[in-house]
C-alpha cells in the first residue's frame, strides 16, 4: 500500500527538478529535430537519391504529423496517463530515429521522418503540462515563456548543430546525437513522474479531429507531390484535393452543428483571437521557410560548406530569442498592436534585404538581414500572443491555446510546400529564360561537351538565385499582406473593459 501511495505522491524539490529539466529537454528535442537536417541536405540528397523537389518533404513530413497527433495529446495524457504516454512517445521517437538513419530510399526516410514526427505531437503539450502541474501558480506565466523559448531555440539551433554534425561526422549524426538525449529523458521520467489520469474516462471529438487531419493531410500531400505529378495530369493529385476538400467541408459543417467538438466555435467570435491566429500563421509562413530557402541556396548556389552554413543562421536565432525576451518583459501597459506592428515591419524589412543576396555578396549580408527579420519576427509573437488571450474568456483558453499554436506549425508546413512549388517552377522558367540568351553565339555550338556542361551550370545557378529571391519576395509580400489586420484588433484594455460593462 506504501508503494502505491508514493507513486501519486507530489515529486519533491529535488525530483521536482529533475523533472524541469527532462520536460524542457523533451520539449527542445522535439523542435530541433524540425530544422536540424536543414544544414545538411546536400549531404543526404546525395546518400538517398533525394531529388530537389522531395527535399521540402523532409520538414513537411514531420511538422504534419506532428501537428495531426498534437489535438490528441492531452486526451491521450488523461485517458491513459501522462507518464505512461510519454514514455510510449519517446520509445516510438527512438526507433524513429534509428530508421531515419538506416533509410537508404527518399520514401523509406520519409515514412520514418512521418513516424518521429507523429512521435513528437505529445512531447510538447504534455511537457508544458506537467510543468504547469508541478510548479506552483505564481510561476506559471514564466513557466509559459521559458517553455516557448526552449523550443524556439531548439527550431532555431537546428541548422548550426546539424550543418557542424553532418560535415564532420555524416549526415546520420544528426539523428544519432538525439538518442542518448531520448533515454535520459526517458530514465528521469520513469524514475521521478508520478502518474496521473483523469478520474472519469474523458471525451474526445474524433469525428471533427478526423475531418480536419483529412483536409490538412490532404493538402499537404497535394502541395508536396503536385510539381512531381504534373499536378491535374494525375489521379493521384485529384484524390489528394478532394480529399482536402470534403475534409475542411466536414469540418466546418461539424463546427456549425455541433455545441461540442475539440474546438469550441466561440472561440471564432472573439475578434482579436481571430484576427491573431490569422496572423500567427504568416509568422509561421515567414519563420520556416525562410531557414528551408536559405540553408540550401548557401550550400548549393555559394558554395558554403554545411557547418558554415548552420553557423550563418545562428545569429538570426538568437534575434529572435533576445526580442521576444525582451517584448516578453514589456510594460503590461504597452498596447500589444505597437508591439507587434514594429515587429512586423522590422521583419519585412530583414526579408527585403534578402532581395540583394548574390554570390559577390560578404557572409556579414546574411548574417545582417537574418537578425533584422529574426527580431522583427521575435517582437511580432508576444504582441500577437497578448491580443490574442487578453479578450478569450478563461475557459477557452486552453482551447485557445491549441489553435494558436497549430497555426503556426500549419503556416511553417504549407509555407515550406508552396515556396518549394514556386521555386522549381521559376527555376525552370528562368533557367529557359537565360538559355534563350545563348543561342545565337557560335562559341556557345561550338564548345566541347565539358564546357557546355559548365556553361549550363552557370544558367542553372543564375536561375536558381532568381527563383530563391523571388521566393523570399513571396515571404515579404505575405507578412506586409497580413500586418494591416493588427489594425482591426481591439485594444486589449478598452475591450475588457467594454465587456465588463455590457448587460
Amino acid at each position: 500500500m506504501t508503494g502505491a501511495a508514493d507513486n501519486h505522491r507530489d515529486p519533491d524539490r529535488s525530483q521536482t527538478g529533475m523533472l524541469v529539466v527532462a520536460t524542457l529537454l523533451a520539449t527542445f528535442m522535439q523542435a530541433v529535430n524540425i530544422s536540424i537536417p536543414n544544414a545538411a541536405l546536400l549531404h543526404m540528397q546525395g546518400t538517398l537519391s533525394m531529388s530537389d523537389d522531395q527535399v521540402g518533404w523532409i520538414f513537411s513530413s514531420y511538422l504534419t504529423a506532428g501537428a495531426l497527433v498534437m489535438p490528441v495529446a492531452q486526451w491521450l495524457g488523461a485517458r491513459f496517463g501522462r507518464k505512461r504516454v510519454l514514455l510510449v512517445s519517446l520509445g516510438v521517437f527512438a526507433v524513429a530515429l534509428i530508421l531515419v538513419t538506416r533509410a537508404t530510399t527518399p520514401l523509406g526516410f520519409v515514412y520514418a521522418r512521418i513516424l518521429q514526427g507523429a512521435a513528437s505531437g505529445t512531447l510538447g503539450p504534455l511537457s508544458l503540462a506537467i510543468l504547469l502541474d508541478i510548479l506552483p501558480p505564481r510561476r506559471h506565466a514564466r513557466t509559459g515563456m521559458v517553455w516557448t523559448v526552449t523550443s524556439l531555440a531548439g527550431m532555431l539551433s537546428g541548422p548550426g548543430i546539424g550543418g557542424w554534425l553532418s560535415e564532420y561526422h555524416g549526415w546520420p549524426s544528426i539523428f544519432r546525437v538525439s538518442l542518448p538525449l531520448t533515454a535520459v529523458i526517458m530514465l528521469a521520467l520513469a524514475l521521478f513522474l508520478p502518474e496521473k489520469k483523469a478520474a472519469q474516462r474523458p471525451t474526445f471529438d474524433f469525428f471533427g479531429l478526423a475531418t480536419f487531419s483529412m483536409g490538412v493531410a490532404g493538402l499537404q500531400m497535394m502541395l508536396d507531390r503536385g510539381e512531381r505529378l504534373e499536378w491535374s495530369a494525375s489521379p493521384e493529385i485529384w484524390i489528394e484535393g478532394l480529399a482536402a476538400l470534403l475534409g475542411m467541408y466536414l469540418f466546418v459543417v461539424h463546427i456549425a452543428t455541433r455545441e461540442k467538438h475539440f474546438l469550441d466555435k466561440a472561440l471564432f467570435r472573439d475578434r482579436n483571437f481571430g484576427l491573431s491566429t490569422i496572423i500567427f500563421f504568416a509568422v509561421g509562413f515567414v519563420l520556416l521557410p525562410t531557414l528551408a530557402l536559405t540553408s540550401p541556396m548557401l550550400m548549393e548556389i555559394f558554395r558554403y560548406p554545411a557547418d558554415t552554413t548552420g553557423f550563418l543562421m545562428i545569429p538570426r536565432g538568437v534575434a529572435l530569442i533576445g526580442a521576444l525576451l525582451l517584448a516578453w518583459h514589456a510594460p503590461a501597459r504597452l498596447d500589444p498592436r505597437v508591439l507587434f506592428l514594429t515587429g512586423a515591419g522590422l521583419a519585412v524589412y530583414g526579408t527585403w534585404r534578402m532581395l540583394d543576396y548574390s554570390p559577390q555578396m560578404h557572409w556579414n549580408v546574411v548574417v545582417l538581414a537574418g537578425v533584422l527579420q529574426g527580431a522583427g519576427l521575435g517582437l511580432t509573437m508576444p504582441g500577437l500572443t497578448r491580443a490574442a488571450f487578453s479578450t478569450l474568456e478563461p475557459s477557452l483558453r486552453p482551447e485557445g491555446t491549441l489553435l494558436f499554436n497549430l497555426s503556426r506549425l500549419y503556416g511553417s508546413t504549407i509555407g515550406i510546400a508552396i515556396v518549394q512549388i514556386f521555386f522549381f517552377g521559376n527555376t525552370q522558367s528562368m533557367h529557359l529564360a537565360l538559355a534563350q540568351h545563348l543561342h545565337p553565339y557560335g562559341a556557345a555550338r561550338s564548345s566541347s561537351g565539358a564546357a557546355l556542361a559548365s556553361l549550363n551550370e552557370l544558367v542553372t545557378g543564375q536561375a536558381a538565385l532568381i527563383a530563391v529571391i523571388g521566393q523570399f519576395k513571396l515571404l515579404m509580400l505575405a507578412l506586409l499582406l497580413v500586418t494591416p489586420l493588427a489594425l482591426f484588433l481591439h485594444h486589449p484594455r478598452a475591450a475588457v473593459d467594454t465587456r465588463r460593462s455590457s448587460p
